[in-house]
Order: structure tokens, then sequence, then C-alpha cells
């Protein structure tokens, strides 16, 4: 038994007439969320880095040389204001893991780009990170990682 077992126990001794089934369901995606996301973090902060610090340095580093895009590109892979990205970009600009360029396209516009030590560090926290999800879903064979990667993109698809 783990912890949502117990609840559900709790609601079924006090509401037999409830239905808990899709509590038992989405509490432990919830209670995963949290554990994966502690694991998730403590990677990226043995680097110095945070999942959102992260966030905006792969999506650079995956943009492909020369590694720059605009603030508005950078704003739309993400689901956070353009004053939280600014904030981020603020942040990132200060460690020395990103600069900001003029836009050759616009005048009064900017590019965000990798620096060199933006690049080292993204290129060395996604391989740490590859390899910490491995270690986080071992408890899983193949084959049941496969299913469960397909129960979820199907329940995903569903919202987006």
């Amino acid at each position: 038994m783990d912890r949502v077992d117990r609840i559900l126990a709790q609601w079924h001794r006090e509401r037999p007439d409830l239905d808990v089934s899709a509590m038992g369901l989405l509490g432990r995606l919830g209670r995963l969320s949290t554990h994966i996301g502690r694991e998730i973090e403590k990677t990226f902060a043995e680097r110095g880095l945070s999942s959102s610090s992260f966030d905006v340095l792969a999506t650079l580093r995956r943009s492909g040389p020369p590694y720059r895009l605009s603030p508005g590109d950078l704003l739309a892979t993400t689901m956070v204001s353009s004053g939280t990205m600014t904030n981020r970009i603020d942040q990132l600009e200060k460690a020395g893991l990103v600069e900001r360029l003029d836009n050759p396209d616009d005048r009064r516009g900017v590019i965000i780009a990798l620096t060199d030590e933006g690049l080292k560090r993204v290129d060395d926290a996604a391989t740490a990170h590859v390899a910490n999800q491995h270690r986080v879903v071992s408890e899983l064979s193949p084959e049941e990682r496969a299913n469960l990667d397909a129960l979820l993109r199907k329940y995903l698809a569903a919202f987006e």
C-alpha cells in the first residue's frame, strides 16, 4: 500500500457512496510529479541551474547553431509571461550564460544568444538530465515504460 491507498481506504470507509478511483489515479500522478520534480531540480542545482533556467538554455540549444532566438520565439516555447521570461533572461545574462545581441532584422529588437559558457553548461546539464531521467524511470521495465508512455500520450492528447 502507498499513501494514496490509505487515503482511498479512508474515503471508502467514510463515504462508500463515492467512486474515488479517479482520485487514486490523479493523486498518484500528482505525487509522482512532485517526487520527479525534486529529482530533476537536484540535478540542475548541482550545475547552478533551475528547471526554468535550463528550459531557456535548452530551447536556445535545441534551436541549433548559432543558438540564438528572439525573446518572442523563446516566449512561444514556454507558458510564462513576458515579464517572467525577461527576468529569466536577465538572470542568465548576469550569470554569463546568455547575451543580448542587436537584432539584425529589427534595429529596435534584440536576439538572445548562448555564450560559450552557456553552451558548455547546457550540454553538461542535458547529459546529466537525460541520465537522471533514465534513473528515475528505472523501476519500470522497457515494456512497462512503453505502455505507460502510450497511455500518458493518449491522456495528454485529450487536454492538448
